[in-house]
């Protein structure tokens, strides 16, 4: 016979400070509405919420029993971006929409050869990471910017 599993029907953006578990995922795997995931103790919690929803790194489910299972952005392979000019090269990013994770003196995006060859072209040094990724969120929100409701 097979244990029910725990389910998480509700999400929180700021983590609890009773948190009872983790969940350490990739920047796509934190994009979800239904699926089973393993926490950090081997415990697997079906994750059902109303929608899809951007889980952010610090946020925090909330099981039915209560409890909260923290967030974490889990490491992943990304490239790092550098210029002198960074500000016109995170205009080059932005302007492809992709996910970019911004700091004083680099910036972090996923793997894209034709982003990577473009980069290069306009005179971007870029390597390859394995780092935690958490891009910048929308202008109105939390999370990814797929849609335009407000």
């Amino acid at each position: 016979m097979t244990a029910l599993l725990c389910t998480a029907r509700r999400y929180s953006h700021h983590m609890h400070d009773d948190t009872a578990d983790c969940l350490s995922l990739t920047y796509d795997d934190r994009f979800l509405r239904r699926k089973v995931l393993t926490c950090e103790s081997g415990e697997q919690i079906l994750v059902d919420l109303a929608q899809t929803t951007s889980l952010d790194h610090g946020g925090a489910l909330i099981l039915d029993d209560g409890r909260a299972v923290e967030i974490q952005a889990a490491p992943e392979a990304l490239l790092e971006v550098s210029a002198p000019d960074l500000t016109r090269i995170a205009w080059h990013i932005g302007n492809r929409h992709t996910p970019c994770q911004i700091e004083k003196d680099r910036l972090l995006i996923q793997v894209d050869h034709v982003i990577r060859d473009m980069l290069l072209k306009i005179g971007a040094t870029v390597r390859e990471v394995h780092e935690p990724f958490t891009p910048e969120g929308g202008a109105y929100g939390h999370g990814r910017t797929h849609g335009h409701a407000h």
